[in-house]
């Protein structure tokens, strides 16, 4: 069994984000940079479905910059047996992910496909659905247990009321929360290997995919900072503020 998992380069999460000063988007300029953290999930995922004797071969595949190499390097040292990089300059949007990576599973025939819930750039939570929707596959989002079994996998996913079950049949969509599971920490000896393993370069037209941008950003700003707290002397004026200032009540 084949495995796809689609990572993507995002701003570091330690990293604190500063917006340009033309609030034309965010400056990544010298920023450090590494795996969506929900991707990385999906990896270690990916990885212990083969460690386990379920998944035979994981192949790690990025949209993007020439730089992410870096992150697909990643992807091979926590064990992907390899990588394919769609190498594009264009801000891509989840249709055009979406789209992207359809045409890598038709190409690859894998029988699932496992992705974070969203990146931590954009936090869009919409490229796994419009994948599933685009290979008509089944899909199960925000996983929190996976199991493989019997040509179906099980996926628990968390909802509003506790917990749901999934049972799909294959080839399927996953997409990963936090609470899966801990990616492993990468070593050293793995990331020489990954050095070694194979990596595929392809272009969006190679691929006749169209990845112009349909959306335009007006403007982006940081968000308002909050106001100091007050206290109060008792619950009357606590109400009588959340009344006539706060205007909550």
């Amino acid at each position: 069994m084949k495995v796809l998992v689609p990572v993507k380069r995002v701003v570091d999460y330690n990293v604190k984000v500063r917006v340009k000063s033309d609030g034309s988007g965010v400056d990544i300029a010298n920023v450090k940079m590494s795996m969506n953290p929900f991707d990385e999930i999906a990896l270690e995922e990916a990885m212990r479905l083969k460690e386990a004797g379920k998944v035979t071969e994981v192949v790690a595949i990025s949209c993007g910059v020439t730089q992410c190499q870096e992150t697909l390097r990643t992807g091979m040292a926590i064990g992907a047996d390899r990588g394919i990089l769609v190498e594009t300059a264009v801000d891509l949007e989840p249709l055009a992910v979406a789209k992207l990576v359809k045409a890598l599973a038709d190409k690859e025939q894998p029988q699932l496909i496992i992705l974070g819930k969203q990146a931590i750039d954009d936090d869009s939570n919409q490229t796994g659905q419009m994948l599933a929707a685009l290979l008509g596959w089944p899909q199960a989002t925000f996983a929190s247990k996976v199991v493989l079994e019997d040509g179906k996998v099980l996926v628990t996913r968390e909802v509003d009321g506790g917990l749901e079950t999934l049972s799909l049949t294959l080839p399927a969509i996953i997409t990963t929360d936090l609470r899966l599971n801990e990616p492993r920490y990468v070593t050293l000896p793995n990331i020489m290997k990954a050095k070694k393993k194979p990596l595929e370069i392809v272009k969006p037209e190679d691929l006749g995919v169209d990845v112009s941008p349909r959306l335009k950003t007006l403007k982006v700003v940081e968000p308002a900072k909050r106001s100091a707290g007050i206290k109060v002397p008792d619950v009357a004026t606590l109400v009588a503020k959340l009344r006539t200032e706060a205007k909550v009540i």
